[in-house]
Order: C-alpha cells, then sequence, then structure tokens
C-alpha cells in the first residue's frame, strides 16, 4: 500500500494528545483533535446562555486543553501560525470524520476499558487501511486490539512518543504479531523521515525499551544516593552534563516529569515483572520516594518535590533542595568533589567516562555502583526487551537526552575495566557478555569503512547498524580528514564534496575556525565541486567569535589589532559568499553572533528544525561586524518593491538585532529573514550533514556560478536615522534602555540606514562593511561594552530572548 499522511486524526486532548497534534501541525499536516463532551454547564456557561447543544460547550475540554498547550513553555509549535492546521472537535459530534483521515491516533485516558470502547467504535468508521496507534506508555499494545476485526488489527501498533513530542527525539514503535509488516516499516521511515524522530522497534513487553531502562535507572539512582548519603544537589550535579546527561540531571526531572507519574510506571514495572524480570525489587519504591509520593509532593505541578521555588526578601526566586533527613527544603550548596575537579579539562565526553569511575572520593563510588548496575540490568534485558543492544542505546539516548547510550558509555570505560569493577561489586552481567570476550571481541561497537557495527549476540558476529546510509557520521570519517588544525578538521565525505567541521568550546570562532574556513573553501575550490559547514556537537553549531581574544585587544585598546582580527572575520565570510565552489552552511542547536553571520553569507542553508538563530551582539554591548549588519540591510533592501513600507521592513530587522533576539526554531528564523525560502529544513537532526551535501550536489550539478558582489542595495541614509534616533529617545526617556543601549542602537541605526546619507540611494556591500568595522571600534573602547564582554566571559551565558 503507497501510503500518503494528509491528515492525521488525534483522540484525546491531555497534555500528550495536544503535543502530538501540534507536532503533526509543524510538518504541514491537517490535524483533526478530539476530546469528550463534558458532562455539565459551567455556571460560566449558563450566565451567558450557552446550552448543551452549543459547540463552545460541547467543545470545551478541547478547546481549554489546547489553549494551554499553546500558552506552554517551551511552544509546542514552530510558529504560532501553525495552529490554524489543527481543527478542534469533540467524540460524539466529530468521531465520523475519521473516515476522511489516513492516520488515526489514540491518546486517551491509561484504562483499557476506555480504549478498547474508543477503538470498537473507531473500528467502524474508519476507511480499511487506515492506520491507528496508541501513544499508551503502560498498557499491553495487544491487549487493546482484541475483538478488532482483521483491518484494524493489520493496521494497528504502538507508537509511543516522549513528552514534549516536539523537542525529545524518540518514537518508539511497538508492533503486535498481527501487525502487517509494511506497515511497521512505513512507521519506522515515516517517523525518522518526517517528524525527525529517532524510531526504535521495541518488544511489546512492559514498559517498552526506555522506559524500563530509563525508571529503573532513575529509582536505582535514588536508591544508592540515600545508601551513600548524597544530597539532591550532589546527585544532580553527578548525573548532569558532567556524565553527557541533561543539566535536569535526577531529582530535578522526576519533579519535571511528575513523581506520580514515576510511581505509576514503577509500580506497573513491579507488577508485570513478577517470574521475568529478575530485578523486580528495584521498582519498589525507596523510602524518600514514598514519603514524598504520601505526602503529594509530586514535583513542578504540585509546587514542590524535590526541589522548591520561593520569594526571598526582596522578591527574587530562589531554589531550595529537600534534606531527607529533616524533610524540610535548604538553600542549594555548593557541588565539590575531587573526581569532578579531575574531570575539568577533560572536554569530551566519551573520555571523562573512565576518569569518572576510577574516582578514589564519593563520587568515583557513586558512579561505579550506578553503572554497574545498570549495565548488568540492560544486559539481562536482551532479548526479552530488544534483541539488539543499538536499540537499547537508542531508545536511551533519544527518550532520556543522554549523548551516549549504555553500551556506547561501557566502551568508552573499557569492556574489560568495567567488567572487573563490575564483578567487584557482586553485579555480574549476563553471560552473553563473556561469551562476547571468549570469541575475542572486545567492544559493543566498532568503526569498519566509515560505517558503525555493532555486537550482535545470536550471530556472535559484528552487523552494521540499520538506516546508516541516510546519514553522514563525521564521528565514522576520522581516516577522510583531509586537513585539520585546533580548531577544525576538514573531510572528504564523498562525491566531491567537503565537509569543514569546528572543534573549538561551544565551536566558536577563533584564529584556527577563521582560519579553517579558508582553508577549507580553497581546497573545496582546487579539487572539489562544494563544501558542506556542518558539525555533530551536541551544544552548538555555533555560539559566535571568541570573545576572550578580543576582550583581551580592546582592555589594552588595540585598536590596529581589533580592526585587523574584525577585517579578516569580514573578509571570511565574504568568502564563503564568493567562492567559486557553492558553500552550504547547516546549523543546529545555537548559531549565533558569527554563527548566524555564517549562516547568512552562505549559497544556501540547511538547518535543523530546532536551530536557535540570532544576531546577540548588542547583549554584550557591540553591532554584528562580520557582515551581519550588512546583510540585513542587503536582505531589507531585497525586500523593497513599489509602494512598500520600506522603513517598517528595515525597522524589523534593526528590533530583531537591537534586542538580541534568537529565533526559538529554523521556522521563526524564516520569518526573522535569517533564513530564506531557498534555504531547506530538516526534521532529523542525523540527517543534517547528509542534506546538505545533497544540497552542495545539487547546487554544482545545476550549473552553479560564483556570485557577483552587489553594488545596488538599497538604503535609507538620514530618513531613516531619524526614525529610529527618535525612537531611541523615547525608549531611554521611558527608562526602556540604558545611555549605553542608547548609543548602540544609534550607532545600529547609523550602520544599517547606510549612514549619512542626504537620501535614499544605492551602495555597496563593501561601503555596508566599513560602516559597520567602523561602528565596532568605537563600541570597543566603550567602558560598560567591556564590562559586558568580561560579565560573559566570568560565566554568563549568551543573550538570548
Amino acid at each position: 500500500m503507497n501510503r500518503s499522511i494528509r491528515k492525521v486524526a488525534v483522540l484525546g486532548s491531555g497534555i500528550m494528545g495536544s503535543r502530538i497534534a501540534c507536532h503533526f501541525a509543524n510538518i504541514g499536516v491537517e490535524v483533526l483533535l478530539l476530546d469528550i463532551v463534558p458532562k455539565d454547564l459551567t455556571d460560566a456557561e449558563k450566565a451567558k446562555g450557552i446550552t448543551a447543544d452549543h459547540t463552545a460547550f460541547r467543545n470545551r475540554i478541547v478547546n481549554e486543553s489546547f489553549q494551554a498547550t499553546l500558552k506552554a513553555t517551551p511552544a509546542s509549535l514552530y510558529s504560532p501560525a501553525f495552529a490554524s492546521r489543527i481543527k478542534l472537535g469533540n467524540f460524539d459530534d466529530n468521531l465520523a470524520d475519521i473516515k476522511n483521515y489516513d492516520w488515526v491516533i489514540e491518546v486517551v485516558v491509561e484504562r483499557l476499558d476506555i480504549k478498547r470502547s474508543l477503538y470498537e467504535k473507531v473500528d467502524a468508521l474508519r476507511k480499511p487501511g487506515t492506520l491507528v496507534t496508541s501513544n499508551t506508555s503502560g498498557i499491553p499494545i495487544h491487549l487493546m486490539a482484541e475483538g478488532r476485526s482483521e483491518d484494524f488489527r493489520k493496521n494497528f501498533a504502538g507508537t509511543h512518543f516522549f513528552n514534549p513530542p516536539r523537542y525529545l527525539r524518540l518514537l518508539e514503535i511497538i508492533p503486535t504479531a498481527d501487525t502487517d509488516q509494511s506497515v511497521v516499516d512505513f512507521l519506522m521511515h515515516y517517523g525518522e523521515l518526517f517528524l525527525g524522530k529517532t524510531t526504535v522497534l521495541c518488544k511489546d513487553t512492559p514498559g517498552f525499551i526506555a522506559n524500563r531502562l530509563g525508571i529503573y535507572a532513575l529509582i536505582q539512582t535514588i536508591r544508592v544516593a540515600e545508601e551513600m548519603g548524597l544530597s539532591v544537589d550532589e546527585v544532580d550535579k553527578l548525573t548532569g552534563p558532567v556524565a553527557g546527561r541533561p543539566k535536569s540531571g535526577t531529582y530535578r526531572l522526576s519533579d519535571v516529569v511528575g513523581l506520580d507519574t514515576t510511581v505509576h510506571v514503577a509500580n506497573n514495572l513491579y507488577a508485570s515483572g513478577e517470574g521475568k524480570d529478575e530485578s523486580r525489587d528495584a521498582f519498589v519504591l525507596p523510602e524518600i520516594m514514598q514519603k514524598l509520593f504520601d505526602n503529594k509532593w509530586l514535583g513542578d505541578k504540585t509546587g514542590q518535590g524535590f526541589y522548591k521555588k520561593i520569594k526571598d526578601e526582596k522578591g527574587k526566586s530562589v531554589i531550595l533542595a529537600l534534606d531527607f533527613k529533616t524533610l524540610e527544603y535548604v538553600p542549594s550548596g555548593k557541588v565539590k568533589f575531587e573526581t569532578l575537579e579531575g574531570t575539568k579539562n577533560i572536554s569530551d565526553v566519551q573520555k571523562r567516562f573512565a576518569a569518572l569511575v576510577a574516582g578514589k572520593d564519593k563520587a568515583g563510588d557513586f558512579y561505579r555502583k550506578t553503572f554497574a548496575d545498570i549495565f548488568k540490568y540492560a544486559t539481562f534485558r536482551i532479548p526479552e526487551i530488544s534483541d539488539e543492544i543499538f536499540r537499547i542505546d537508542q531508545a536511551i539516548t533519544a527518550g532520556f537526552g543522554w549523548q551516549y547510550g549504555l553500551f556506547e558509555t561501557w566502551d568508552a570505560i573499557g569492556l574489560k575495566d568495567m567488567l572487573k569493577i563490575m564483578e567487584s561489586l557482586d553485579l555480574k552481567p549476563a553471560q552473553w557478555v563473556y561469551e562476547m570476550l571468549s570469541a575475542g571481541h572486545e567492544s559493543f561497537y566498532k568503526v569498519e569503512n566509515g560505517k558503525r557495527l555493532y555486537y550482535d549476540i545470536p550471530s556472535k558476529s559484528y552487523k552494521r547498524i540499520p538506516g546508516q546510509d541516510s546519514f553522514i557520521l563525521l564521528s565514522n570519517l576520522s581516516n577522510n580528514i583531509v586537513w585539520k588544525n585546533a580548531g577544525a578538521n576538514v573531510y572528504d565525505i564523498g562525491d566531491g564534496i567537503l565537509n569543514l567541521e569546528f572543534k573549538s568550546k561551544m565551536n566558536t570562532m577563533g584564529a584556527e575556525v577563521i582560519e579553517g574556513i579558508q582553508k577549507s573553501i580553497s581546497l573545496a575550490e582546487k579539487d572539489f565541486r562544494g563544501l558542506v559547514i556542518g558539525n555533530e556537537a551536541v551544544e552548538a553549531f555555533s555560539a559566535g567569535a571568541n570573545l576572550a581574544m578580543l576582550f583581551m585587544y580592546a582592555v589594552e585598546q588595540e585598536f590596529d589589532e581589533i580592526n585587523l582580527v574584525i577585517s579578516q572575520f569580514q573578509q571570511t565570510m565574504m568568502r564563503a559568499r564568493y567562492s567559486s565552489v557553492p558553500v552550504v552552511v547547516a546549523p543546529h542547536t545555537l548559531a549565533l553572533g558569527g554563527g548566524c553571520e555564517l549562516t547568512l553569507h552562505a549559497d544556501k542553508v540547511v538547518a535543523h528544525a530546532e536551530t536557535y538563530i540570532g544576531l546577540v551582539e548588542f547583549g554584550v554591548g557591540l553591532i554584528p561586524a562580520g557582515g551581519g549588519t550588512k546583510e540585513m540591510a542587503l536582505r531589507c533592501s531585497d525586500m523593497y518593491q513599489a509602494g512598500d513600507p520600506e522603513l517598517n521592513i528595515l525597522q524589523n530587522a534593526f528590533m530583531n538585532i537591537a534586542q538580541a533576539k534568537v529565533s526559538t526554531s529554523a521556522h521563526e528564523a524564516k520569518a526573522m529573514n535569517y533564513l530564506q525560502d531557498k534555504d531547506q529544513i530538516v526534521l532529523n537532526r542525523s540527517r543534517l550533514i547528509a542534506e546538505a551535501k545533497q544540497a552542495a550536489i545539487d547546487l554544482a550539478e545545476n550549473g552553479y556560478t560564483q556570485p557577483k558582489p552587489r553594488f545596488e542595495i538599497k538604503v535609507q541614509g538620514k530618513t531613516g536615522i531619524a526614525l529610529f534616533l527618535a525612537g531611541i529617545t523615547q525608549m531611554r526617556l521611558a527608562n526602556y534602555i540604558s545611555d549605553h543601549d542608547a548609543k548602540i542602537a544609534g550607532k545600529l541605526a547609523y550602520v544599517i540606514n547606510g549612514g549619512d546619507l542626504s537620501y535614499p540611494q544605492l551602495v555597496s556591500e563593501q561601503y555596508l562593511i566599513d560602516l559597520e568595522r567602523e561602528a565596532f571600534l568605537s563600541l570597543c573602547g566603550e567602558k560598560k561594552t567591556l564590562e559586558r564582554m568580561q560579565g560573559l566571559l566570568n560565566g554568563g551565558k549568551p543573550p538570548r530572548n
């Protein structure tokens, strides 16, 4: 069957249902979101004269749920305008409409009887061949399909999204024995390509893969911490970014998810594990979790859990942490362990793991116990929950945001070294691990010919991880490096295309990265046909220019040096724009300041949907001077048409820069004119470099010719400057901005309007670049600018909305 998903019906508008509906709307699908009809009219509805047959009453539940989702942060939609793609209704009046929909996703309350009752109606109304899936996280998939028609059962499966669906990459696909293989193949492909997910095929077992292992790890971590007397702050520090995991750590994660949710899943796993799970008792709640649950201290939803936010005497928000001994909330303390101090200079998380488990202090003991325990548990879950180790690692990384999976982490420590630790703690793994070692295999993964292989337990050999043909993984291409320095690598990624990868901290642009950009373009122009600039970094595509060197020159008032640095940076951006081969930039996560400017100068941008792009120099007392201000003036000029409100168009660009505004998605970046219609947005981050490579090939094969510098950029001159200065003055008088902000804004207004010209006229790119460099240099001498730079270098964060 050749399936095309144009319309999706989501049954159930709670937190998950509404957010799943939003993510389908994000990719352009028409969505029908339904929920139950309320039982009774409210007093407010009665006062308005609303009756029980009125749409406002009948759709009240779905309306309120959907509006709550639209107001929630982080946003579930890439753009607020996408809400128009979602139609609301109720089960009584609108369920029959599903006959016109290609996919029906059930997200109602976790009760088998309610789900079966709804499926009976769906079975009678749907067209043959319509997909029907459930987002359940706890009910066996096969039980829900019992009693349904053959066609229903063939086209039915579990599709378990993780919350929030827009941001968490995991989508577990759980077929039943009756699910047609073509349906499984379709869901795996559609989820990966169109929804941007890591699709993991799961067995119909309790908790599937991610929750089974993730909840086990969370509870056991809390149990070990309780036994060792570690505080809330200490555990969250130990289980955060230092271990390649999200900042939420363990206890903060529990508060965000909701302790009741964790308890519900744990109880289900305990109840279903009898006779099947040798570690079933691990799902019995630790004492502290039970106390919090009994007290209804469930986390964010109840205002307190392992943490509690209060206002101090000055009205400032303060986060307090629970003291397990007194059950009182106390100020967070500074966490310091010798093991952590010893790993500060190990930037590569994979290399850090071995140092963590080798620690001689309490932290080292904690890592050894928790790592050994979860590794052991994972080995015994094969083949119960999965036949392949890579599916377990994919589920954990995509579902819980860990940088590396369990078996990947074990490899990084060293299989034999970790095995000794496990044996010393009486936490021996399953027998297949010993058989693997006996056969001479000393790692769970390896790379051959640029492809990643995993150890396959049944065949006792290595096999290729499926699906890699759609991806280009630079981490697998170390043999393809054609040039490198301390801050950049240049890879030959095949078909005449090079890839430049930044390797500096937060991929900031210092001298080595600038050299890398220039060198990669020269290499591509000489022997190749295109260049991709992209990387696999977790934190940022590029957080902008390296401020440390600039700050040093500014403090010493070395303006000639600053001028040289900025001039070189501008020339590099223009080199990217005017190379003789196509340059495709592939931004993701953060593309700030110089990272944004590089994006602006690409022949084409292939951006991940979750890319946060912005010219944020204003936040450190400067204006964009890597061609960013010039480029926005140029793009505004291209938008001007006879009769258009030109100053309004320019004002939008001015305000985006003056507010250091960062897009909240690649789609919003389009609305801000940082991305253009020619650019491409990719849902699946893993596909990014492969898609960018294809874009470079397409440009080359379609007759790419080197662009010509622009000389016809329309600027507004004194007319525009006067308008902007009037607004700046009003904002200063109202105390919305400081004197220094007003000065920076005045410089920005001067440059983006083309300087002190008597009337609107046409200028060149070089003219604008010279203006922005001159303004940048003058601001580098300002005391307030130096203070802002120093604040950022001392641990502040890049300016965000």
